[in-house]
This record gives structure tokens, C-alpha cells and sequence, in this order.
């Protein structure tokens, strides 16, 4: 299984063949691949090994003693680390590079490759046409300051604002950065293009894969050296960018005059009128309100809401989790009931049983089989999810790990609810028309969870239930309660 879930059609160095094993790295790690392909990850030309990666995460600095702010390493399988040459593919099994893998290395039982990447295609897509190398980026730049924004939300008056007076202080050009992470990067895209007439002109866009790091600072060092490859001489951010190449310019405070112009606050026209708060603006995106054209322009708020749309719109997923005869098919399939008669969103049932015999058909109940059962519901949950649907899944899950794969899936397009099916195992037992934990207790079937394989009661369930004290409907009702709390779903018309 590959580090994001997949199932690589070939993980294994083959026989005395010429062609390299193949391997599909995580959506970030990709996003790396074409980054150092594309040259903007300069000085860098492949993953890290070793000791430059421990010399940047102890010192922020190669072993060269080139500032460097963030580790850049491939985890791969075990089976790989001896393979001189690895094809890294994409999620749709599409060749993106081959990396000669010089110094395979581990740390904390994790296998890294190493080693300098070579593209082996064409970039594809219009999308990545519009990030050409960075070295033809830079040489398109006009002489003079070029101020780089990586841009992570649609930007709208008051961000423009900010940009305009940025660039006629420093008599700069623009180079606009969308960092394209998530679901919706290409909408994000769509809104800064929008943006653009509304900036000096010949304003240039660039979108980059830069997958976010969890170290604030590292990560804003890490966009700053990004803009400065692309050909930035400064970057405009709020944030700490230690170790940066480029200088960080603040970017001025505006504030609404009364005419609803953006202005530099003290000013002469400036009336010291406030804007939307970013806790106000997620609230009129989450309940679907128009945003107020001092704020925006129609053009940018139309991109925002497709970027943002309102949670009631949004697509999300239901996870039932417990032991066999808990309760979780029959709920899950009362809910779906439930939501099919009020909701306008389709729903997608994901029971266990049912996607046993046909997602998962050949599969076993070793831990290794139960894992790859939960991360393929999760992955059709997801694809549900990211089209604006609702997924309802009912299997067993037994594991932590796996429910919390499946959340991360789920969270970066739409909404997750857990709910912990806790009815006792003795009830289960009792619930049993299969005569399954018979057979379990007598031996026949190994491996049942409850019995002889373990069940890992959720940490951090949304919800908990347990049907030997609370019948069908009430159950259901407290789920669709949850929902709507949440805001994923509204009032049933005529209640």
C-alpha cells in the first residue's frame, strides 16, 4: 500500500529488469516533485539525504552550509531503499519523474529515498502550462523590485488595496503566487485571474503546488524561497520568515473612506471604517449570504462562494464505527431514508457487508486486509464528499489509524461526522442472526473482531450511541441533530 492509500500496480524492484519500481509519493510529496522539477525549489535538485536533512532541521542550512529552511524527503517502502531508480507516478498512475535514488536512508523505521529527479513527461493540464520553469519566469520579469505574494484566499478590496500601494511605493512589478493546495486549488486560481484587472497591469500569476508545512515559520521561509526562484526580490507577508532570501515587506494598513474607497489608514480620506473580520467572511460563506460590494467585486465574490461554498451545500460523510451486530448498517441506512426524503444532496450508502462483496471482493480480515477495507471506503467517501454528496459508511473499522486516514480524506473536501455505534458486545452477541460469534468463540472463525482480533473504541467520536438503550428513530434523530448543529444540514421543510 502506498503512503497515501493507494495500491501502486508495481512497489517491488523487479527481477533483473531495466525498468525502475514504481511508486505513488503523498499529494505533498508530489506537489515537491514538480516544484524541484520545475527548478523552484533552487538550489535543490532532488530529495534530501541524510545528513543535509538533519543539517536543515537542527541548523535550518545544508551540510554546504546553504540556507535552507525545511526538509524536503521522499518516504517510500522498505522494499524500495535498495532500488538505484524509482518512477514516481501521479494519483492516476501517469510517469512524472524518475528518481536515481543515491542515498536510500531511514529514520524512525521510515525508508527515504534520495537522490537528484528527472521529468519524464510533458507537463499536461492548462493549469500547470501557466508555470513554466522558474528560471523562464524570471527571465520574463521586467527590471526593478518584483514583490511576490503566495496567495492562500481570494483576494478581494481590501487585499487589492494593499498590493496597489505596495507596488507604487516600491515602483514594483507583481508576481502573484496561488498556492495551490486542497480541493478546490484550481477555483483559487480562477480568483486571483479575476483579480488581476483590478491590479497594475501586467500583473503576473503563477500557481504553485507548495504544500503547506506544519512549522509556521519554516513554511513562510519556505515561500519566500520559492518567490525569490520565480524571481521575487521581496515577499509581501505578515508572517516570520527566518532565513529568507528576499526581504519581508508588511503589507500597509487600509481601512474604508466614506465613499467605501479603500484608502491608507490617516490618510486624508480615510474614515476609519473597518472591513469584514476573517471570522465574518467565513460565516457569510458557511450560511450562504451575499457579500457586500464594498468588500468585493461580483466577479471575485461568484469564485469565493465556488471556492467556499455554503456548508449546506457542501458535501460530507458519515462514519458508523463499532462491533458486528452493533446497530451500524441499520442506522446508516435509516439516516440515508431520512436525508434522501428532506435533503436535496444524493446520498451514497458505504455499508460494510455490501462493499465487501464488491469494492473489497478478495480481500481477507487480516489487520493488513481490514486496513485496506476502511481506506477504500474512505477513498469513495472522499470522491462522494468532494462532488458535493453525502456518503454514509457502515463498517466495522476496528482501527484508529484507519478512521482518522479516512477523517484527513474527507476534512480537505467537505464535512466528517464519527459516530460510535458503543452497543455492548454482549447485546452484539445476542443480535447474533448470523451465528457469527458463535462460530467465532468456537473457533471457526478466526479473527472476528470483539472475539480473537481486537476493536480500538474511537478516542474523539462526534457521537456516541449505544442501540440497546435508544431505539432506531431516536438515534437517527440525534445523528441528523449533530448535522444540523454543524450547519451541514437545514430544518426539514414544514417542521
Amino acid at each position: 500500500m502506498s503512503a497515501n492509500g493507494a495500491e501502486p500496480e508495481c512497489s517491488a524492484v523487479p527481477a533483473g529488469g531495466a525498468q525502475p519500481p514504481c511508486w505513488t509519493p503523498e499529494p505533498a510529496e508530489l506537489s515537491d516533485v514538480e516544484l524541484l522539477l520545475d527548478g523552484a525549489f533552487g538550489p535543490l535538485t532532488g530529495f534530501l539525504g541524510a545528513a543535509d536533512a538533519e543539517s536543515v532541521r537542527t541548523r535550518g542550512q545544508l551540510v554546504d552550509g546553504t540556507a535552507w529552511p525545511a526538509p524536503i524527503t521522499l518516504p517510500v517502502p522498505a522494499e524500495l531503499a535498495a532500488a538505484p531508480r524509482i518512477e514516481l507516478r501521479d494519483a492516476e498512475g501517469a510517469p512524472v519523474a524518475v528518481l536515481r535514488n543515491e542515498a536510500p536512508w531511514t529514520d524512525s523505521d521510515v525508508t527515504r529515498a534520495a537522490g537528484p529527479l528527472r521529468a519524464v513527461a510533458a507537463p499536461g493540464g492548462v493549469l500547470r502550462r501557466m508555470r513554466p520553469p522558474a528560471a523562464s519566469v524570471r527571465a520574463g520579469l521586467p527590471a526593478g523590485p518584483v514583490l511576490g505574494i503566495v496567495v492562500e484566499a481570494p483576494l478581494h478590496h481590501r487585499e487589492l488595496a494593499q498590493l496597489r500601494e505596495l507596488a507604487t511605493e516600491f515602483d514594483a512589478h507583481l508576481l502573484l503566487l496561488p498556492r495551490m493546495t486542497g480541493p478546490r486549488a484550481e477555483i483559487l486560481v480562477r480568483a486571483v485571474l479575476a483579480a488581476r484587472s483590478q491590479l497594475p497591469r501586467g500583473t503576473t500569476v503563477v500557481p504553485v503546488p507548495l504544500a503547506l508545512r506544519t512549522d509556521p515559520k519554516r513554511d513562510a521561509a519556505l515561500a519566500a524561497h520559492v518567490a525569490a526562484s520565480y524571481g521575487a526580490t521581496h515577499l509581501v507577508t505578515r508572517r516570520t520568515a527566518e532565513g529568507a532570501p528576499i526581504p519581508a515587506v508588511e503589507p500597509p494598513d487600509v481601512v474604508r473612506d466614506s465613499t467605501d474607497r479603500w484608502v491608507r489608514a490617516g490618510s486624508a480620506r480615510s474614515g476609519g471604517l473597518g472591513g469584514l473580520s476573517d471570522e465574518q467572511l467565513r460565516h457569510h460563506l458557511d450560511e450562504g449570504l451575499p457579500l457586500p460590494s464594498w468588500f468585493t467585486t461580483p466577479e471575485i465574490a461568484e469564485q469565493q462562494r465556488r471556492w467556499h461554498p455554503p456548508l449546506h451545500r457542501r458535501g460530507f460523510t458519515v462514519l458508523f464505527t463499532g462491533l458486528s451486530g452493533a446497530g451500524k448498517s441499520t442506522l446508516a441506512r435509516a439516516l440515508r431514508d431520512e436525508l434522501n426524503q428532506h435533503d436535496h444532496r444524493a446520498v451514497t450508502l458505504l455499508d460494510g457487508d455490501v462493499v465487501r462483496r464488491t469494492l473489497c471482493e478478495g480481500l481477507g480480515f487480516s489487520a493488513a486486509d481490514r486496513s485496506r477495507n476502511v481506506r477504500r471506503i474512505g477513498y469513495v467517501a472522499a470522491e462522494v464528499t468532494r462532488h458535493g454528496g453525502v456518503a454514509i459508511c457502515a463498517p466495522i473499522a476496528p482501527y484508529e489509524d484507519d478512521r482518522d486516514a479516512v477523517r484527513r480524506m474527507v476534512r480537505e473536501c467537505g464535512g466528517f461526522v464519527l459516530v460510535h455505534v458503543a452497543t455492548p458486545l454482549g447485546e452484539c452477541e445476542r443480535r447474533d442472526r448470523k451465528g457469527l460469534y458463535r462460530r467465532a468463540r468456537a473457533g471457526t472463525i478466526p479473527e472476528f473482531t470483539g472475539v480473537s482480533a481486537p476493536y480500538e473504541p474511537p478516542a474523539a467520536a462526534d457521537l456516541v450511541l449505544d442501540t440497546s438503550g435508544v431505539d432506531r428513530d431516536a438515534a437517527v434523530a440525534e445523528v441528523v441533530a449533530l448535522l444540523r448543529e454543524r450547519g451541514w444540514v437545514r430544518p426539514w421543510t414544514g417542521e
